[in-house]
């Protein structure tokens, strides 16, 4: 694991702007060399620019020849100590307004893009020093919301994903983790306030600042016996992962119905 001032390798997903963009600066900042891929090419690479121990590429997260190509590529040694899920996106409004390929979009990027990074990069955080899978979750994970029903779904699969595999890979010396924050200051906060009224009643609150200092220190968190593998970001979504886990299952819907209105 490396603690304090030490470096290592890290490839984030989206990392063309966003809390993607923000999380690949936080471990620049500390010295560390970053893949910083997304799908679109052009942005990523002159988000790269001037940024000293950044390496830029393309990949679409669904395409599993992609991740094949850009692991072997970043990865020259055969390791990798972190891998940042973080590419994702989001179309908020009714359920059935919503066209089918914007459903099936969410759902090939935000959790079949999770799926090709845990699998194809997990031979390379097995050779790092306890290499890490950060998977980006969200607070829509904790109970499904109107207007975000496919998005939270997706997020929730995440994070059942990400309860699995911190089990399984236990045994190869690999951590998975999740970070759940609730609505972050991005181009997607804006997206859900056109369709989803819990944005105006819970507010924007957290920064991709915010969620890229929640990342780093995750990475460097010591191992705390029985600590589950999720770490809520921010105080507002500390108070509603506690309480969604306390709540009978019918308080934590009408909260949703209300928050919905």
């Amino acid at each position: 694991m490396h603690t304090g001032s030490s470096t290592g390798s890290v490839l984030v997903t989206g990392a063309a702007r966003g809390i993607g963009l923000a999380i690949a600066d936080r471990f620049l900042a500390g010295g560390w060399r970053v893949g910083m891929v997304d799908v679109d090419g052009a942005a990523v690479t002159e988000a790269a620019r001037g940024r000293a121990g950044a390496e830029p590429g393309v990949l679409d997260v669904r395409d599993a020849d992609q991740w094949r190509a850009t692991l072997s590529r970043f990865c020259g040694d055969g390791r990798l100590d972190v891998l940042v899920n973080n590419a994702g996106v989001l179309a908020s409004g009714p359920f059935a307004d919503t066209d089918v390929e914007a459903h099936r979009r969410m759902v090939d990027i935000n959790l079949t893009g999770v799926v090709h990074g845990a699998a194809l990069g997990f031979p390379y955080l097995r050779r790092a020093d306890r290499g890490l899978l950060l998977n980006l979750c969200s607070a829509s994970a904790l109970y499904g919301q109107p207007a975000l029903a496919t998005y939270g779904a997706t997020k929730a699969a995440v994070k059942s994903l990400t309860e699995a595999l911190e089990l399984e890979w236990r045994a190869d010396g690999v951590r998975v983790r999740s970070l759940i924050p609730l609505f972050v200051a991005t181009d997607m906060a804006a997206v859900v306030a056109q369709g989803a009224a819990s944005v105006g009643r819970l507010g924007v609150r957290l920064t991709p600042q915010d969620v890229a200092a929640a990342a780093w220190r995750v990475v460097h968190e010591r191992r705390v016996p029985l600590r589950g593998p999720h770490r809520a970001v921010g105080r507002q979504t500390k108070v509603l992962t506690a309480a969604a886990a306390v709540t009978p299952d019918w308080a934590n819907r009408l909260v949703n119905a209300r928050l919905a209105r």
